[in-house]
């Protein structure tokens, strides 16, 4: 259950049972199976198996990312006849790597480096006898500018080079200005030492709390969960900017002139230069330390580094082999570790050095998909200690400088350059990055209603041109929004039991197979008085976050609920309560984290389950099949505006306690009730920001019945954000298709609760029941 439901109930006192069902909770009573049916011998009660549910996605998601690997190569082309005709035939790959990683802002056609130094200051921060060292940024696109610093060789530059620290350095300690790294482990000063101009960007931190916002709500995420949450949502990443950024860099390099241009980084540092490497080929040389191995396990991982889609069609071995004929040099060094634990609302997450019997079955891997025609040295792999040892080995560097097409070797000193002005106040500045990426969220939140109104362009001059046209959206929002397991469904082997007996109405429990390890479970309520040759119309109830079936029924604890299943079945509608998987906290969020690693969501598992379920209501010889309705409260009625535009058997749908302004709600770090201050760091979903808002979802519905039921006091959103993105429904439904009397909206005096007035009404009429 939503947390809203007792917060806001207790605090205002608003519900009052409107809905008329019976005082009582019904007592549990076990009975034999719903005729046709076998008997239903889960043992436990619904907890239970909603606990064995949640266990049994999980077994699914885990061997469907097993799998990924073996299925990878559906996406790719390669045509290995030569390197002109193989990196032609990645082309493709490379452009889905780049919207999958949210780069997709064009960056400004000029860019330089600029000092930041005050005129007070001296024009280089620091120098030694071969290194000046200038505090610099440089503009990429919008409201973001990379900051660092800049090491320029005191004699002949070679070429030039993007040096990426990991996210827990900072540009000083790799330049040997401030203690961190070891000496031996300053790459970037070594590099510079060896006659290349290397600039060093800030990395985003995971530190927690640093960006301020205006307002009641602040943040405790770390850093870079704060700033990915909104991004992911807007179809860009965190990882995606500062590639950017990278890849900007890069664009002053070549505007300088024609000299080799290398990037190459350790832990956070090293996976944007492998990144920035497979989508920049102007790049002659990556090198990636302390990060490259199998990713069958990045659901583990930070959140800030989940890319939707990512093990479908990319592992690093793949993602590497963007990258060829030029070259790679790997190096195993120890990586950076430790937990992120789930506190103040973040996503747990680990850091896991990678051992070196990954990197080095990831790197053949990588070399396998190549193959030797196109270069048999493009890939380098060195090691120190077993691949635990320190990072920056002269080995790694000499491999990388190869790739620069350097003949002379690499220069390692132990003159560490010295302050020549005041040094960087380096928390300002990592907070002037983050503010910056904050800010083009923000403008990029702001013009999505524009965007998304380009897209979502349905032919609306007739109600069948209309459903033709919405078609394709369909299909977009099932592959590239919810997510599609290309498998088909089971055979359904429905299970049941009785578990209640009341005067009105008998109840039976109902689970129902899906996909492998995978089942639909929910609760049947059947009116006690029907003939033996009547069909009568059927109400889904749908339950919030944490709920389950039960609470749907008479539990006191549940007011918000106000029993409505139970006052529908009185009302004389078959119900049926589905179990979803939203339901034990970070094991279902856990969930999503796989999912999203697929191209999927929970709701890949979810629409399928209820497919399931309206397949098997329609063969109930007590069901009409024309008139089965949905009708979801809080995380139910999230469930109503993505569930009924993929399941066409709904045909009428209710959504309660949810509808609002998502996207802002979701993305917005103005508004105080945004999904940035709390802990569903689930619920972000790639790109719907530009594609699918709820207008845009009920578009979808359209022209199926469709209402919406809203509390005055409900803390889901305020009342103008809800009849704000309502009006855009209303519009589409009374003035494009003409058709007023399908689209309704109820205000009531209340809070997070079913009302069970105007929706009762509602589903009577469309349903075509008389009331009682």
């Amino acid at each position: 259950m939503c947390r809203f439901l007792r917060c806001v109930l207790l605090c205002t006192g608003l519900f009052s049972f409107a809905a008329s069902a019976s005082a009582e909770t019904p007592s549990v009573v076990r009975g034999p199976a719903l005729p046709g049916t076998s008997l239903l011998e889960m043992e436990g009660d619904g907890a239970e198996i909603a606990s064995q549910m949640v266990a049994g996605i999980d077994r699914f998601l885990l061997q469907e990312i097993a799998d990924a690997p073996g299925k990878r190569s559906q996406y790719w082309e390669r045509d290995t006849s030569s390197p002109e005709a193989y990196t032609r035939s990645i082309e493709k790959n490379r452009q889905r790597l780049a919207e999958v990683l949210g780069v997709r802002d064009e960056r400004l056609p000029e860019i330089a480096f600029q000092r930041t130094a005050s005129v007070n200051e001296p024009l280089a921060l620091a120098s030694s006898e071969t290194v000046e060292v200038i505090a610099v940024q440089w503009p990429v696109f919008g409201a973001i500018h990379g900051e660092g610093l800049l090491l320029r060789p005191q004699g002949k530059i070679r070429g030039c080079i993007v040096a990426i620290p990991d996210a827990a350095q900072t540009p000083e300690q790799s330049a040997g200005l401030e203690p961190g790294i070891a000496p031996s482990s300053q790459y970037a000063r070594h590099l510079a030492e060896s006659g290349f101009q290397v600039v060093i960007p800030t990395t985003i931190t995971r530190e927690r709390g640093l960006l301020k916002f205006d307002g009641p709500r602040q943040s405790q995420l770390p850093g870079r969960e704060l700033l990915y949450r909104s991004a992911f949502e807007l179809g860009r990443h965190l990882i995606g900017y500062e590639v950017q950024k990278v890849l900007a860099a890069v664009d002053a390099f070549t505007q300088e002139g024609t000299q080799p241009i290398g990037v190459i980084g350790y832990g956070e540092g090293g996976m944007l230069a492998l990144y920035a490497g497979a989508l920049d080929e102007r790049i002659d040389s990556v090198g990636v330390s302390g990060y490259f191995t199998s990713r069958q396990k990045i659901w583990e991982e930070p959140i800030d580094r989940n890319v939707f889609g990512r093990l479908r069609e990319f592992g690093d071995a793949e993602i590497a082999s963007l990258i060829a004929p030029r070259r790679l040099a790997i190096e195993a060094a120890a990586g950076p570790q430790g937990d992120l634990p789930g506190e103040h609302g973040s996503a747990p997450g680990t850091l896991v050095s990678p051992s070196l019997e990954k990197v080095i079955q990831e790197a053949r891997q990588a070399r396998a998909l190549v193959g030797d025609r196109i270069s048999d040295s493009w890939l380098t792999l060195t090691s120190e200690e077993e691949g635990q040892g320190a990072f920056g080995s002269q080995r790694w560097l000499t491999q990388f400088l190869m790739g620069l097409k350097s003949s002379e070797s690499l220069v390692t000193t132990t003159q560490l350059p010295e302050y020549d002005g005041q040094p960087i106040d380096k928390q300002a500045r990592m907070v002037r990055q983050m503010d910056q990426i904050n800010r083009q969220n923000q403008v990029i939140l702001a013009d999505s209603p524009a965007v998304r109104s380009s897209y979502f362009r349905p032919d609306t001059s007739s109600l069948a041109a209309f459903e033709k046209s919405v078609a394709p959206y369909r299909e977009a929002f099932e592959t590239e929004v919810i997510g599609k397991f290309d498998r088909p469904l089971l055979p359904a082997s429905p299970r049941t039991r009785q578990i209640y007996s009341e005067p009105k109405w008998t109840g039976y429990e109902v689970a129902l197979d899906v996909f492998p390890e995978v089942f639909a479970y929910g609760l049947l309520l059947v009116p006690n008085d029907l003939a033996s040759d009547e069909k009568r119309p059927v109400v889904v109830c749908q339950h919030g976050l944490e709920g389950r079936p039960d609470h749907l029924i008479g539990d006191e604890k549940f007011g918000a609920y106000q029993a409505y299943a139970v006052a529908l079945v009185e009302r004389g509608f078959v119900v049926f309560c589905p179990q979803n998987p939203y339901i034990y906290q970070d094991r279902f969020r856990t969930l999503q984290r796989k999912a999203n690693a697929l191209g999927t969501t929970l709701f890949s598992i979810i629409v399928p389950q209820h497919r399931q379920i309206t397949a098997w209501l329609k063969t109930q010889p007590f069901v009409d099949p024309d008139r089965i309705a949905f009708y979801g409260l809080s995380y139910g009625g999230k469930s109503a505006m993505r569930i009924p535009p993929l399941v066409p058997d709904y045909s009428a749908v209710i959504c309660s306690g949810d509808f609002n302004e998502w996207v802002d709600k979701v993305a917005s770090t103005r508004n105080p009730r945004s999904y940035i201050w709390t802990g569903e760091y689930e619920i972000f979903e790639f790109n719907l920001g530009n594609t699918f808002n709820y207008a845009e979802m009920a578009g979808l519905i359209a022209p199926r019945a469709f209402m919406v039921e809203r509390g005055h006091f409900d803390g889901v959103a305020d009342d103008e954000k809800v009849g704000h993105e309502f009006a855009k429904v209303r519009h589409l439904y009374a003035a494009k298709l003409k058709i007023p009397e399908q689209c309704e909206i109820e205000w009531f005096d209340g809070g997070h609760m079913i009302n069970g007035q105007g929706s009762f009404n509602f589903l009577h009429h469309h349903l075509q029941w008389p009331k009682r």
